[in-house]
């Protein structure tokens, strides 16, 4: 079996900022629906060109208890989420639902380790599995039946949505699947507010990665690292380090029950598009379906606010920890 399993606030931000400068908007009383126009065609663009047999998003709900006990300050730096997709999320969910993606998500247990946790249990079972994420922590799981879909960047979306595996792993990082954890807690990961060394970079943890196995052999080797400048730094601060890979190792020893699958309701589809007012949205997916109104019964497409100017788009990086 083949699941595709998305991080769904990755994709949701993604699908909010897409369509953010169109500030698309339920005329009859301006509800925002700019992301749940950017969210249903990236699912459904999804299922397509994946053709899974289950198909399973993943949000957070509320913080993450274990990183909030290690690192009081995790993610503390990013801003309020926009206002526009905290009104529409519980809509998101909804219309999820409706095409037949299972919803997951657990109280104080991040959308990250669900998967984490998803993953192992189903790869386990022999399926296959397609993790849709810009997440670069997600390289800890490729391997065997995983591999990591990643958009495009913000910065180039010409290069398109990439495919990775462990050999597309290690050519991004350096270090291979195995190796991610150890090498994000030493750079650190800025869009979880995780401190690395100071002055430590890729080039520098590779090398030490390569030359000392993993993190613990680094730590070990503290007294010859090169360069030398940084071995007592490394000494000073190995329990940091340490709680650092605690951070960004997954974990995947939560409950993860997949149930049945879940069918399309494509009346109920039909009928929340009508009740959203995307009405574009409505004609095609009606087409698709071979459901399509007649042309003279079409309604216009909802009516972007007047004059309204969207607030400048945020990097992606600095949100959802971007590979690319």
């Amino acid at each position: 079996m083949r699941w595709l399993l998305i991080d769904g606030f990755n994709l949701v931000f993604r699908s909010h900022f897409a369509m953010e400068r169109s500030n698309l908007r339920r005329r009859s009383d301006q509800f925002p629906t700019g992301a749940l126009h950017g969210w249903m065609k990236a699912l459904l663009d999804l299922r397509e060109s994946e053709q899974p047999d289950r198909c399973a998003v993943f949000f957070d709900l509320g913080g993450s208890d274990r990183h909030l006990e290690v690192l009081p300050e995790y993610k503390a730096q990013r801003d309020e989420t926009p206002e526009d997709i905290v009104r529409q999320l519980p809509e998101i969910k909804r219309l999820t639902a409706l095409l037949g993606f299972q919803v997951f998500e657990r109280r104080g247990v991040e959308a990250d380790d669900l998967i984490a946790t998803a993953v192992r249990i189903l790869s386990a079972a022999g399926d296959r599995c397609v993790i849709v994420s810009a997440d670069k922590d997600f390289g800890q799981c490729v391997g065997g039946p995983v591999v990591q879909l990643a958009p495009p960047p913000t910065a180039n979306p010409a290069l398109g949505w990439r495919r990775l595996d462990p050999a597309a792993v290690t050519e991004k990082f350096g270090v291979p699947p195995a190796r991610i954890a150890d090498y994000l807690a030493l750079v650190g990961d800025a869009s979880d507010n995780i401190p690395g060394l100071k002055g430590v970079g890729p080039k520098t943890a590779v090398k030490w990665l390569t030359e000392h196995g993993d993190l613990e052999g680094v730590l070990a080797a503290a007294d010859t690292l090169q360069p030398e400048r940084f071995r007592e730094q490394v000494k000073a601060e190995a329990a940091r380090i340490r709680g650092n890979l605690r951070l960004v190792t997954f974990r995947t020893d939560f409950e993860f029950d997949p149930g049945a699958a879940v069918a399309e309701d494509v009346t109920g589809v039909e009928a929340f598009l009508a009740e959203m007012e995307m009405h574009s949205t409505l004609r095609r997916y009606q087409a698709k379906h071979g459901r399509a109104a007649p042309s003279s019964a079409a309604e216009p497409a909802a009516d972007p606010a007047p004059k309204a100017r969207p607030k400048p788009r945020p990097a992606a990086d600095e949100r959802q920890g971007e590979l690319f």
